[in-house]
């Protein structure tokens, strides 16, 4: 009996430590501010925008109560700390792509967590259902209050 304890142990000994590093591989969040760094153009058009006030905009509703789960579709990462549909709600959590010499690399930024969103990035909160209202992700690129202005064309990534 005291070896299978033994054994266990050493199990959890060796174990342990692989399953933490697959945590610390995940990707982290940034916030919008560090987005804005070398993507200004495209922040100062998203500040205005319903998406980053989403959060603020479910608190007021009248017809809803707001809660935790309003928080899926209405904040960054489900945390009132990254309020609003940040860049990284649609792009990918930041942490791991934010550096220039990975950014100037799509290929290599897309493998270190970078989205670039489609329909289907849309579809995650726009899915027609209860109040949340289907968009078409090509006819929303021309919707300057919905998103942002791009200093490059979002269609050519694909």
């Amino acid at each position: 009996m005291r070896s299978v304890i033994k054994w266990g142990v050493a199990a959890l000994v060796l174990v342990v430590p692989f399953a933490s590093g697959a945590q610390a591989g995940e990707h982290t969040y940034v916030g919008a501010q560090k987005c804005k760094m070398c993507h200004r153009v495209e922040f100062t058009s998203w500040e205005n925008t319903v998406h980053a006030k989403a959060t603020d905009v479910a608190k007021a509703a009248k017809d809803r109560k707001f809660g935790p789960e309003c928080l899926k579709c209405h904040a960054t990462n489900s945390d009132e700390a990254m309020a609003g549909v940040q860049c990284e709600a649609c792009h990918g959590a930041g942490g791991d792509y934010k550096k220039m010499s990975i950014m100037k690399d799509v290929e290599m930024a897309k493998s270190n967590g970078l989205i670039l969103p489609h329909q289907e990035t849309c579809n995650g909160c726009h899915d027609g259902q209860d109040h949340h209202k289907k968009v078409d992700w090509k006819a929303s690129l021309q919707n300057k209050k919905a998103i942002h202005e791009f200093k490059k064309d979002p269609t050519q990534f694909e």
